[in-house]
């Protein structure tokens, strides 16, 4: 029983080097119908709002808005002109956590007809968000990760690569 706690261990161990260690970076030019931005953290939004600028997608969902915030807020504060928020720009109220970001995303994709998108999300959060909507989206729609890269604290990580093994048994077993 002892070696097999220790294997356990050493398979914990190493995940977790490798998740620190091989965080996910910012995607290429690649063109998408749609950006994804969970909210939560810094760079994110700016990161979706410049591929947008920049034509790689046509529409972008911001998915976990606070309700208190109004469409004229969010565009004042992240410098989004009327127009463009008319026509590309989404806001998402109903999302709380990374779970119910894509259970708002994939309800805003069947909706839009999007065939492939881009989630944008700090780089320590991108395995558990892209696992979490690959699971609520049809397996024809094409996600392309894009990693806002940050300095996580070794704590941040931690907490993080628990969430993402909470993530992973939910899924395999279907709860």
């Amino acid at each position: 029983m002892r070696r097999f706690f220790a294997a356990l261990f050493m398979v914990w161990a190493l995940g977790f080097l490798w998740f620190a260690a091989a965080l996910p970076q910012p995607a290429g030019d690649e063109q998408t119908d749609a950006v994804i931005v969970p909210t939560g953290g810094p760079g994110r939004i700016s990161q979706g709002l410049e591929v947008l600028s920049e034509g790689q997608a046509r529409t972008m969902l911001v998915t976990g808005v606070d309700p208190e915030v109004t469409p004229e807020e969010f565009a004042a504060e992240f410098e989004v002109s009327e127009r463009q928020m008319k026509c590309c720009v989404t806001l998402g109220f109903s999302a709380v956590d990374t779970r119910s970001n894509a259970t708002e995303t994939a309800e805003w994709v069947e909706d839009q007809e999007i065939k492939s998108l881009r989630l944008v999300t700090t780089d320590w959060h991108m395995r558990r968000a892209a696992g979490e909507l690959e699971r609520m989206l049809p397996d024809d729609i094409r996600i392309v990760r894009d990693a806002v890269p940050s300095n996580p604290s070794l704590g941040a990580l931690f907490l993080e690569y628990h969430k993402l093994l909470a993530s992973t048994v939910r899924g395999l077993t279907g709860l």
